[in-house]
């Protein structure tokens, strides 16, 4: 289980994002990769903005699927495979000047191992760790087709970029030691409140409560809390 909590925190949105913007820079900073750049960062934002609302429906709504055990997809696993895999293509180019393919199956690989991570923490059902997987890697898919499939060799680039995967390494190892626990589900079981108007979140026991249970709406204003003298 130790093993398993390592490995889902290389999920997390606070350690993946950073390296992912580095990676933009690089490719924001070539003629022939800018479009991929673009599209990276569109990227993570459709999938942020997909899985926020899955999660808001479910926990503010009660809006999932009882016979899948969905809630919602796994940020975790989205985040890992819509920056994994580009990021892993992007080391691939920058290093080789080809190989975009097997970088992205490299991260691929990385992305499928975390989404297990959820499922094997109890963080998410089987549906919800491969919905988040299939979202972020067709996302990612999309980057990394942009990506040019050749760089030309530049001596200055490769010295730039040549201890790059040691540097992913070690700011991967740092993240997972060191950064402090993610807020990123307080902050959205906040949002899904306040859309709402409901004291409580929806939670799993309530997807597969017979008959479906439904949450009261919050009264205002709150019990014993008036003007009226």
């Amino acid at each position: 289980m130790t093993l398993w909590l390592l490995i889902t925190r290389l999920g997390e949105a606070q350690i993946l994002l950073p390296a992912a913007g580095l990676a933009l820079l690089l490719l924001a900073q070539r003629e022939d990769s800018r479009a991929a750049a673009l599209r990276w960062a569109l990227a993570l934002g459709l999938g942020t903005l997909v899985t926020t609302v899955s999660k808001v429906a479910f926990l503010g709504f009660g809006w999932g699927i009882a016979a899948l055990d969905f809630t919602g997809f796994s940020g975790h696993s989205m985040y890992a495979a819509s920056v994994d895999i580009p990021l892993l293509a992007t080391c691939a180019l920058a290093l080789f000047g080809r190989g975009r393919w097997g970088g992205a199956l490299a991260g691929a690989a990385l992305a499928a191992l975390i989404a297990v991570s959820r499922v094997e923490v109890g963080a998410h059902s089987v549906s919800e760790a491969i919905a988040g997987f299939v979202l972020g890697g067709s996302l990612a898919a999309w980057v990394v087709a942009a990506l040019p499939t050749r760089w030309p060799a530049q001596a200055a680039l490769r010295t730039a970029v040549g201890l790059a995967p040691l540097g992913l390494t070690l700011w991967l190892a740092a993240g997972v030691a060191w950064a402090p626990p993610p807020v990123t589900h307080s902050l959205v079981v906040r949002l899904s409140l306040a859309l709402s108007g409901r004291e409580h979140p929806y939670t799993r026991a309530h997807l597969h409560a017979t008959p479906r249970a439904r949450l009261p709406v919050r009264s205002w204003p709150p019990a014993g809390d008036t003007d009226l003298a």
